[in-house]
């Protein structure tokens, strides 16, 4: 399944230290949860050591390698945002601490993100040398233009309250209330029909890259399938009849 590739990528990402493997949990609406890691920092760790040359007699002797590396690692990390996007399952992501980097890429990629009150999140490639280039796709898709422009270009951060009101977060929390907030989401998502729901994350991320008159008519063809199935049938049934719908999940 995609939730089970994005946590062998992200752990190949860790085990490399290209990430913390401390840095976010990642839960879904349904069981079992897809939890991937505990609390912590979200960020690089060792990309400025590996891009730096090692030898100064021989100043070219690893570039190749050294590219080739830099090369897997930014497409290991891709991989690990597109199988979160493309995963039926609603992936949430839970941050306690300082998300910046690739780490802001990450759970900005997320469909959701709970953090605790005291989270920070940031892109600080430009004080390093290195843009955040990768980092920027996620959150210039998250946050308005001007709000990611200036994470991307002065490498500041943005507290939880700033990232909450830009829409860059979904909720914002006392760190002892992450746990039950999280849960809280997980459990009405866990009341749904799985396939509606996957349905509807498929669309969604189908729908916000195409103009807006093809989105509607794919919106069209969506709702006609969706209505049909024995899920969208099993719900207007349980809505005319009163009662708690009994899901199939197809």
């Amino acid at each position: 399944m995609l939730w089970s590739l994005a946590r062998r990528i992200a752990g190949w990402l860790a085990r490399r230290g290209y990430i913390h493997n401390n840095f976010v949990t990642f839960a879904t609406g349904y069981e079992p949860p897809v939890s991937y890691a505990a609390e912590g920092a979200c960020f690089p760790r060792r990309t400025a050591r590996r891009i730096a040359i090692q030898d100064n007699e021989a100043p070219f002797k690893h570039i190749d390698k050294g590219i080739d590396q830099h090369k897997l690692v930014f497409k290991k990390a891709t991989e690990l945002m597109k199988a979160i996007v493309l995963s039926p399952v609603p992936v949430i992501a839970k941050v306690n601490g300082f998300a910046t980097a690739a780490g802001c890429q990450l759970v900005a990629t997320c469909d959701m993100i709970v953090c605790s009150d005291t989270s920070k999140f940031s892109t600080p490639g430009a004080n390093f040398g290195i843009f955040c280039s990768t980092p920027g796709i996620a959150v210039g898709r998250s946050v308005p233009k001007s709000q990611a422009m200036y994470m991307l270009l002065t490498g500041e951060p943005l507290t939880a309250q700033q990232a909450y009101e830009s829409g860059l977060v979904t909720k914002v929390v006392p760190a002892n209330q992450l746990d039950e907030e999280v849960n809280k989401i997980v459990e009405k998502i866990k009341l749904k029909s799985r396939s509606v729901i996957g349905l509807g994350k498929q669309f969604y991320y189908k729908q916000i890259e195409l103009g807006i008159f093809d989105a509607y008519k794919l919106g069209e063809e969506i709702m006609v399938k969706n209505i049909n199935a024995d899920d969208g049938q099993e719900g207007i049934r349980s809505f005319v009849e009163k009662r708690k719908a009994n899901w199939s999940h197809t």
